[in-house]
């Protein structure tokens, strides 16, 4: 079986500082807010060009936390909306209502799966006060133009960048183009934790305080809580496995970027169709943490795959809006969403894959006839 994602072969790479790393914090005593976390804010601070990064529980609590943020500064207030792609994981929801502020869903461009940037004016209201971009498969979902409605409308910009760090768009990286970012560390993404982790990434210095506050059930002083906060604290271990980690992410989406390459040049199934990437050689706008591509026979194509010894995932086969825990949204319909959520399938891509693997990859997708 060539697996989806081969998470054990791929941390192998790194085993023996990972192992080095385990020690030294087993050996330190201090497992919470301690010098290994610390050492890795400044890291990825520094990767980031970014003057602040908490860490913090996992990545839906870094978006949790950048909207708790904002109402505790008063920039927010509940009830306030957030515009938000229709196509996206329900994380990205759940951080905008379970701060009471309401989402307002838009659809996604057919040519990118991401936020079509072009309706965003019109959903545009008095109660608009954020924007939430989803970087979503690890392509920035950004145009130079999002500044000037930003400063038209008031609005302050996050970006989920769970699934794009190391992407770039002119020279900056993605969290670092809107006013905040949420990082995941879930296992499976680019830079991936050996457990839970997350952070949130701004130049924004009151935000990135309160954060930390509220990070921390809303104390910066022992059995003192002037907020009401959340525990949300990147363990040591944690953030040593990702300073390690780190230092090899540049690598790894080297890595991706060919695998995909290789896939948009060799996939010519006319069954199979791809979305309008960038060349992941030559633009840097694209990491590649899914490689995904459509099927209107994706049942069908998925068992074949499967038959073949090739594992597959499907991201995302039901939108947000759509889920009975969002069932109050249920009567949107929006069309290039539920497009995609009916045909998308994700193949396998990380510095795992052999070119052996890849090839038959490749190979087998071609032979696929309904």
């Amino acid at each position: 079986m060539i697996k989806f994602l081969d998470l054990q072969k791929v941390n192998r790479q790194y085993a023996a500082e990972l192992k080095t790393a385990a020690a030294e914090v087993i050996d330190s005593g201090w497992y919470l807010r301690g010098e290994r976390t610390d050492k890795f804010e400044r890291e990825l601070a520094d990767y980031q060009r970014a003057s602040h990064v908490v860490g913090v529980g996992n990545g839906s609590d870094a978006l949790r936390l950048i909207f708790k943020g904002y109402l505790a500064l008063g920039i927010m207030q509940e009830g306030d909306e957030i515009i938000v792609p229709a196509h996206t994981f329900i994380a990205s929801i759940l951080a905008i209502t379970e701060n009471r502020l309401k989402p307002i869903f838009v659809d996604i461009d057919p040519k990118t799966w991401n936020l079509d940037l072009s309706l965003l004016e019109e959903h545009i209201t008095s109660r608009t006060k954020g924007i939430l971009l989803v970087h979503l498969y690890g392509r920035i979902c950004w145009d130079n133009k999002l500044s000037i409605l930003a400063e038209k409308h008031n609005l302050k910009f996050v970006e989920d960048n769970a699934q794009a760090i190391g992407a770039e768009w002119q020279g900056v990286k993605s969290g670092s183009l809107g006013d905040a970012a949420g990082f995941s560390f879930y296992p499976g993404k680019i830079l991936g934790a050996l457990g839970d982790a997350g952070a949130v990434v701004t130049n924004d210095a009151a935000l990135a305080e309160i954060i930390r506050e509220l990070a921390n059930y809303g104390s910066t002083e022992k059995y003192i809580y002037n907020l009401q906060g959340i525990n949300s604290r990147m363990d040591e271990i944690q953030a040593a496995f990702l300073s390690v980690k780190l230092r090899h992410l540049d690598q790894e989406i080297t890595v991706r970027r060919k695998i995909a390459c290789y896939y948009l040049d060799q996939i010519s199934n006319p069954e199979i169709t791809l979305a309008e990437f960038p060349q992941p050689l030559g633009n840097p706008s694209h990491v590649w943490h899914l490689f995904c591509i459509l099927c209107g026979k994706r049942d069908l194509f998925q068992e074949y795959l499967c038959k073949h010894q090739i594992e597959t995932v499907i991201h995302y086969p039901k939108p947000p809006y759509l889920q009975k825990a969002y069932s109050i949204y249920d009567q949107l319909q929006f069309p290039q969403t539920e497009k995609i959520s009916r045909e998308v399938i994700s193949l396998p891509i990380s510095s795992a894959l052999t070119e052996k693997e890849i090839k038959a990859v490749v190979g087998i997708i071609n032979g696929f006839r309904s």
